[in-house]
């Protein structure tokens, strides 16, 4: 039979065997997306199909590589079925964004607060406050110091009175705000000025200003030297002068320039009255040691009383100038005056500074304020009184109370212990008279003999107030001195003795 089939018995055609069984898969020309089959050859293990887009695996120990390892990602274990995620680019970058920042930001942070410990071990700031006394100092002993570096200026102008009553206006280039960098003694010191936009000054409405001094932990040391070069300084410039201080808040401040000394001798009282209260002021001085050993509060209260223009204030002034020794002067007629504030004030007065009550009796009539004299005020009589000697009354202290009318104080205000000297300033005597002529003319003793007589003929009462500007009017002119004395109007009488304040001087 053919090659093709073959008859049995029965002569009907049987199909051709063929020797071995052979799947045939008939090719295609695309690839078709099916799922994954199962092709099995006799000589070909199991191979998944390409179109799943996995890679084929050659044997059973190499598919098991991956399982193993993803097993051990802490990431895909924590995620479990969303561990699809570490697949996506956007994912995974973002992840690596986080710690990169969170990186930086902890580097950052080390960086800051180990610059900051290293400049606590290296380092030493000092502040200087506004309104602290040594700020004024040390900017004007910066502005005269050769080793700074400051490219921002600030003006200050000053006006300086000369020995001749001239005024000469100084324009002083301090630094402003910002940093400068000076150096001192070998130091550098870095300035900081800063000014608060906040904070304002309540009574001169100024910014509130800070200046900060940086400098080396070793070198600390300058920190006091140049202070106290910058008081020295102060010192200097106020050398000869006197400062007058008025209350400005609850603090003691410079009002105005620096006045000229006065000479003790340009203010003529009475014969002995000028020594005797310099000696007692001077005995008072040198004898702090002696008032602690015995338990008495170191403080001394002296009352001028006499009529006006006889020489009270300017003789309180000359003996500042000739103890160097300022002046604060206390207006109890202030309308924001109250009794603690009086009492901070007089228990805050600066070092060698004379306390100064002008016109006291203008504040209290019988114990009441004065509304009619234009006194309004927040001070009581006894609040006055607890300042003056008090528990928290302040020690070292010099207090001048002036008046007019002394008959008008209560004796409890002049009683010793608030008052301990008392002086009469009066009218201009004879030996006045004389001592101020031949002051303004010297050499003219026949003319000063002339012009005593007209005072006597005429028999007023003059004031050395009077006196003065008479001799001020006739500069060069002694006989038009004498001739426009007689028409001198008549001073205030001095106070009868019924009036005088019981416990005379030197009490």
């Amino acid at each position: 039979m053919g090659w093709f089939g073959s008859s049995n018995d029965n002569g009907a055609a049987q199909p051709a065997q063929s020797p071995q069984a052979v799947h045939v898969v008939a090719p295609t020309t695309e690839p078709t997306l099916v799922a994954p089959s199962t092709v099995t050859t006799p000589d070909l293990s199991p191979v998944t199909d390409v179109s799943t887009g996995s890679l084929a695996s050659a044997s059973g120990a190499a598919s098991g590589a991956p399982a193993a390892a993803s097993s051990g990602n802490f990431l895909t274990s924590m995620l479990g079925e969303n561990s699809g995620f570490l697949e996506n680019p956007l994912f995974t970058g973002g992840m690596g964004l986080m710690v990169l920042g969170a990186v930086v930001a902890l580097g950052r942070t080390g960086i800051v607060q180990g610059s900051q410990f290293l400049q606590r071990q290296l380092l030493v700031d000092l502040e200087i406050a506004s309104k602290d006394r040594s700020y004024a100092w040390f900017l004007e002993w910066m502005s005269h110091h050769p080793q700074r570096s400051s490219r921002h200026l600030a003006v200050q102008t000053t006006v300086k009175q000369h020995a001749s009553g001239s005024f000469t206006t100084q324009f002083s280039l301090v630094p402003g705000p910002g940093r400068h960098l000076i150096r001192y003694k070998g130091a550098f010191m870095l300035v900081k000025r800063e000014r608060s936009n906040r904070l304002l000054d309540m009574n001169s409405g100024s910014p509130f200003e800070t200046i900060t001094l940086t400098t080396l932990y070793r070198d600390r040391y300058v920190f006091q030297e140049l202070l106290a070069e910058a008081q020295q300084r102060a010192q200097k410039m106020q050398a000869g002068k006197t400062v007058i201080y008025t209350s400005f808040g609850p603090e003691w401040r410079p009002f105005g320039q620096p006045r000229r000394k006065r000479e003790l001798d340009s203010v003529i009282l009475d014969k002995g009255v000028s020594e005797e209260i310099v000696s007692d002021v001077n005995d008072f001085l040198k004898n702090s040691q002696w008032y602690h050993d015995r338990g008495i509060p170191y403080r001394r209260g002296y009352l001028l009383y006499g009529p006006p223009g006889s020489g009270k204030s300017s003789f309180i002034q000359a003996l500042a100038g000739e103890l160097d020794y300022n002046i604060c002067i206390l207006n109890l007629a202030e309308a924001t005056l109250t009794d603690d504030r009086l009492n901070h004030l007089m228990n805050h007065v600066p070092e060698r500074t004379f306390l100064l009550l002008e016109d006291i009796d203008s504040a209290f009539n019988e114990r009441k304020q004065s509304a009619d004299q234009g006194y309004h005020s927040g001070v009581t009589f006894s609040g006055l009184l607890n300042a003056l000697d008090g528990v928290a009354s302040a020690e070292e202290r010099i207090i001048f109370m002036t008046t007019n009318h002394p008959e008008r104080l209560d004796p409890a205000l002049i009683r010793p212990g608030r008052v301990d000297f008392k002086e009469c300033i009066d009218n201009a005597t004879e030996y006045q008279a004389e001592k101020m002529f031949m002051r303004f003319f010297p050499g003219e003793e026949k003319l000063c003999n002339e012009f005593i007589q007209t005072l006597k003929a005429n028999n007023k009462l003059v004031s050395t107030a009077q006196m003065q500007g008479l001799f001020v009017m006739n500069k060069t002119d002694p006989v038009g001195a004498i001739h426009m004395a007689q028409y001198l109007p008549e001073n205030e009488g001095t106070p009868s003795p019924a009036s005088e304040p019981p416990a005379h001087k030197g009490v």
